[in-house]
């Protein structure tokens, strides 16, 4: 059976953020969702990252918590899936759904664009352990 596409994977993050409570739906109502096979060069360069593996997902944006109605939007706050970093991850862990590890990755960067950090997450989320 072949790997689910793109549209497999935007469908689930699509619900997923069509399910949060209607306090964070709000919050999340403008974001935009983009879900490609990899992250771009430049991406990986200013993150640090030498494995394109090493990142399922991406909040790009300014976090709520920083933003002013003062500062111009450059560009929409976006949430980036990567489809085959996730994939991977699925196959290497064996013990999770891949429809639950999409779910995860995108409420993941949901959080950043509410302003937590990865610290913040960690607290809160054993996902990882």
């Amino acid at each position: 059976m072949p790997d689910p596409d793109l549209d497999h994977f935007h469908r689930i993050a699509r619900q997923t953020l069509d399910d949060l409570p209607e306090a964070f739906a709000r919050g999340a109502a403008d974001l935009v969702l983009q879900v490609v096979d990899w992250p771009d060069d430049r991406m990986l360069r200013e993150l640090d990252i030498d494995d394109p593996l090493d990142l399922t997902g991406l909040y790009d944006g300014i976090p709520m918590t920083e933003k002013s109605t003062f500062d111009p939007a450059p560009f929409p706050d976006t949430v980036w899936l990567f489809r085959e970093p996730i994939l991977q991850e699925w196959r290497d862990r064996g013990d999770v759904e891949l429809d639950a590890l999409i779910a995860h990755v995108t409420i993941h960067e949901v959080a950043h664009h509410f302003g937590w950090s990865d610290d913040d997450i960690a607290t809160i989320d054993q996902w990882w352990l």
